[in-house]
């Protein structure tokens, strides 16, 4: 599961990648609880993460986790967009909004999330 998330380099900025694309339940939770690692392994407010859960299997529990790690990854994000939010119910998606004291914007496609990424 580690290398669906990655560095990626988009108008000469780096952005943080979580491709939970096309993933099951559990692979979605994996993700998760790794990308704590690559996160707060860089400096406090200046990571671009764009979390893609386009075409992925929701649960609850997967809910769950991705609400603790949401918590946890804040101190060091500058920005974070996801895209592919339609995989998330509603509800949910507003439970981990409220849960982790985030703006999460969502886009259509990842090139809208990663303009929206680098903007100054």
């Amino acid at each position: 599961m580690e290398e669906r998330i990655r560095f990626i380099t988009y108008k000469n900025k780096q952005i943080l990648l979580a491709d939970c694309s096309h993933c099951t339940a559990a692979e979605v939770e994996k993700i998760s609880q790794l990308l704590p690692s690559y996160v707060t392994a860089e400096p406090l407010g200046s990571v671009l993460l764009l979390a893609d859960f386009t075409g992925a299997d929701i649960k609850r529990d997967t809910v769950t986790e991705i609400k603790k790690d949401a918590v946890f990854n804040r101190p060091h994000l500058k920005r974070s967009a996801w895209v592919g939010t339609e995989a998330i119910p509603q509800v949910f998606y507003e439970h981990i909004k409220s849960f982790s004291q985030r703006d999460l914007p969502a886009f259509k496609t990842r090139e809208e999330a990663m303009d929206w990424l680098v903007k100054d």
